[in-house]
C-alpha cells in the first residue's frame, strides 16, 4: 500500500486519509455564524466527549457530544472547541489529538491539527496538550464566558482554575470574564428547529427504522426469544447504513411490556401475547424513535387488541392536533383524554372522566408524557415552556407522539388485562401548515399489522 510521508512520520496511504465531516461543511459554517452572532463580545468554550471505560481496557462505543457535533462535525474524542467572535487570530479554534501513526494503527485515523483546519473549517487548530497553556489567553478580555457549567466536572475544575488565574493578574491589567452563561441556552434553541437538511436526515433515519421494524416482524413467533428480535432490528439498522440504534432497543413481550425502559430482552415469547418494540435508528447523528406493539402469533385477540385500539385512537387524537400555534401540552392533553375514555369503555377505570383527570387516577396505567423533542439526541434539547405557559409549536420542530397503556400484573384491573402493555409511537415534524408524520409507513393499525404478518408467514 502506498504511503503518505510527513517528515519524521509515516501514515497510511491516500485512500486512508483522515476523515472529513459527515455533516456538510457549508451547513456547519452557517451554524457557527449564527451561534457567533449570539455570543458577540463573549467567548465560548465547548468540550467534547471523552472515551469511557466499559470494563478492563475496553471502552464503550464513542459518540461525540451533540452540541460540538452540531457546530463542528468533529467526531473524535478529547476535542475542545473555542468560539471567540472577532478574535484576530481566528474566531473558531479547535484543540484536537495530534496525528500519531502508532496510535492510529491501533484505534483508527485521526484528523490531527492540519485536518481540523483543512477538513473541519477551524480558523486555527492546536494539539489538545496546548489547551492548558492557551486557555487563559483565549478567555482574557471577555466579559462573558459561555460554558455548560456542571456538565463535565473535570473540565469545570479546569475552567475554574483558569478564571482564578486570570483574576490574580488583575493588577497587571488582565480582565477575566465576569459572568458565565450556559451555552446550551443558545445551542438548544438552534437545534430545536430542524433545517431542511436535518429533516432529510431524520426522514432517512425513519426509513431505516421501518426496515428494522419489518425485520422484527419477521423474527417474532411463539417460542422465539426477545433477543432474537433485538438482533433482527439492530442488524437491519446497520445493513441500511445507520450507525446503529439511537438508544438500546426495547423488546418487551408479555408482562415485560409494562416496564417502560425494559432492555434485558431475554424472555421467550408465548402465543397469544403482545410484544412491544421501541427501536429507532441513528443516521448521521439524527434519530428516529418508534414504538409498535405486535401480536406474537400474528393476530390480535382481545383484550390485547382492545388496548391497542384504545392507544391508537389516543395517538390519532394527539397527532391530529399538531400544527403551528398549538401548545405542546395540548398534544398530551388530547391523548390523555382519549386514553381515559378508553379505560372507562374497557372497564379498567370507572367514574367520571373529569374527576379521573383531576385526581390523576389514570396514572397506574399511563405514567409518562405523550411527547418529547427529537433530533440529534433521542430526548432532544429545547425548552418545553416559555415562562409559565406551555410552549407553542412552530414549524421545524420534531416531536414524538407516544401514548401507551400499561396494566401491570399487580394492577387493580380486570384480570384479563393484567400483564399487558401497549405503546404506539411516531415521529412528527411540524410544518408551516400542519404536520408530517415521518414514520407513517411503519404499520400500526391492527389490520395492517395482521396483513404484514400474514405476508411474512
Amino acid at each position: 500500500m502506498p504511503s503518505t510521508v510527513i517528515p519524521g512520520k509515516v501514515f497510511p496511504g491516500e485512500d486512508m486519509a483522515p476523515p472529513a465531516p459527515r455533516l456538510d461543511g457549508a451547513v456547519l459554517a452557517e451554524r457557527r455564524r449564527r451561534f457567533a452572532a449570539q455570543i458577540a463580545g463573549g467567548v465560548c468554550v465547548m468540550p467534547g466527549t471523552g472515551e469511557t471505560l466499559r470494563s478492563g481496557d475496553v471502552h464503550y462505543p464513542f459518540r461525540q457530544d451533540s452540541d460540538l457535533l452540531y457546530l463542528t462535525g468533529f467526531e473524535e474524542p478529547d476535542a475542545v472547541a473555542v468560539f471567540a467572535p472577532g478574535r484576530e487570530d481566528g474566531s473558531f479554534v479547535l484543540f484536537v489529538r495530534p496525528r500519531d501513526p502508532d496510535a492510529e494503527t491501533w484505534t483508527g485515523r485521526r484528523a490531527g491539527v492540519d485536518g481540523a483546519e483543512a477538513r473541519f473549517g477551524a480558523d486555527k487548530a492546536y494539539p489538545i496538550g496546548d489547551l492548558a497553556r492557551m486557555l487563559p489567553e483565549l478567555l482574557r478580555g471577555h466579559e462573558t464566558l459561555y460554558y455548560a457549567l456542571g456538565r463535565n466536572e473535570t473540565f469545570d475544575k479546569r475552567i475554574t482554575s483558569c478564571l482564578n488565574d486570570l483574576r490574580t493578574r488583575v493588577r497587571a491589567g488582565v480582565s477575566a470574564p465576569g459572568s458565565i452563561v450556559d451555552s446550551r441556552r443558545i445551542t438548544s434553541e438552534m437545534r430545536l428547529f430542524k433545517a431542511p437538511e436535518e429533516a432529510a436526515l431524520m426522514r432517512r433515519a425513519a426509513a431505516i427504522t421501518r426496515e428494522g421494524h419489518l425485520a422484527a416482524a419477521g423474527a417474532i413467533r411463539p417460542g422465539a426469544f426477545e433477543y432474537e428480535v433485538e438482533a433482527a432490528v439492530d442488524g437491519a439498522f446497520r445493513r441500511q447504513g445507520a450507525s446503529g440504534p439511537g438508544y438500546p432497543t426495547i423488546v418487551g413481550s408479555g408482562p415485560n411490556a409494562t416496564i417502560l425502559h425494559y432492555i434485558q430482552n431475554d424472555r421467550q415469547m408465548q402465543a397469544g401475547e403482545l410484544v412491544l418494540i421501541d427501536a429507532g435508528a441513528e443516521f448521521d447523528f439524527y434519530n428516529a424513535d418508534v414504538t409498535r406493539t405486535y401480536p406474537v402469533d400474528g393476530r390480535y385477540a382481545p383484550p390485547g387488541r382492545d388496548l391497542v385500539e384504545a392507544v391508537i385512537a389516543a395517538q390519532r387524537a394527539a397527532i391530529d392536533l399538531v400544527k403551528p400555534g398549538v401548545a405542546f401540552d395540548d398534544v398530551h392533553q388530547a391523548a390523555l383524554r382519549s386514553l381515559v375514555a378508553g379505560l372507562l369503555d374497557l372497564g379498567i377505570l370507572s367514574g367520571d372522566s373529569e374527576e379521573i383527570l383531576a385526581k390523576e387516577a389514570y396514572r397506574p396505567y399511563y405514567m409518562h408524557r405523550t411527547s418529547h423533542w427529537l433530533g440529534m439526541d433521542v430526548h432532544d434539547v429545547g425548552a418545553y415552556r416559555t415562562g409559565d405557559a406551555s410552549r407553542k409549536l412552530e414549524a421545524g420542530m420534531v416531536l414524538t407522539v407516544e401514548p401507551g397503556l400499561y396494566v401491570s400484573p399487580r394492577a387493580e384491573a380486570p384480570e384479563a388485562f393484567r400483564g399487558i402493555g401497549v405503546r404506539i409511537e411516531d415521529d412528527v415534524l411540524v410544518t408551516e401548515t400542519g404536520h408530517e408524520v415521518l414514520t407513517a409507513d411503519i404499520p400500526k393499525e391492527p389490520a395492517a399489522v395482521e396483513e404484514l404478518f400474514s405476508g411474512l408467514r
